[in-house]
């Protein structure tokens, strides 16, 4: 299965970015095969709209769950249009958080966590 972690750099030991739509990286990490996909996150700068796209992008790349620090209003629709399981909350290492993830240490969220414009500043 293919989880995508938001990150701050482009490895296992980047921390996870508190920021879903606004994340410097998308590591997509497949569980069975573990392979790496680091994506530089094309949205970083956009001025609206880009919880939407960073979410089309990871739903393109073919992850099933998103593990992120929040996640807005706007991507979790998108996301979950999409039929990707959200997981907020989450802090740490990449690698870190993918373990955490396979030992069955997170529960998927029940709507976004912050409102639509965090991560602006």
């Amino acid at each position: 299965m293919k989880l995508c972690i938001t990150s701050e750099g482009d490895s296992l030991d980047s921390k996870v970015d508190p920021r879903f739509g606004r994340c410097q990286y998308f590591v997509i990490a497949d569980t069975e095969t573990d392979q790496l996909d680091v994506v530089k996150n094309p949205n970083t700068g956009g001025m609206g709209g880009v919880g939407v796209q960073s979410g089309q992008l990871i739903s393109e790349k073919g992850a099933k769950v998103v593990l992120t620090g929040n996640v807005g209003p706007n991507a979790f629709r998108t996301l979950e249009a999409a039929g990707i399981e959200i997981i907020s909350g989450v802090s740490g290492t990449v690698k870190e958080v993918v373990e955490a993830y396979k030992q069955g240490k997170f529960k998927p969220g029940d709507g976004p966590s912050v409102n639509s414009k965090f991560g602006m500043n």
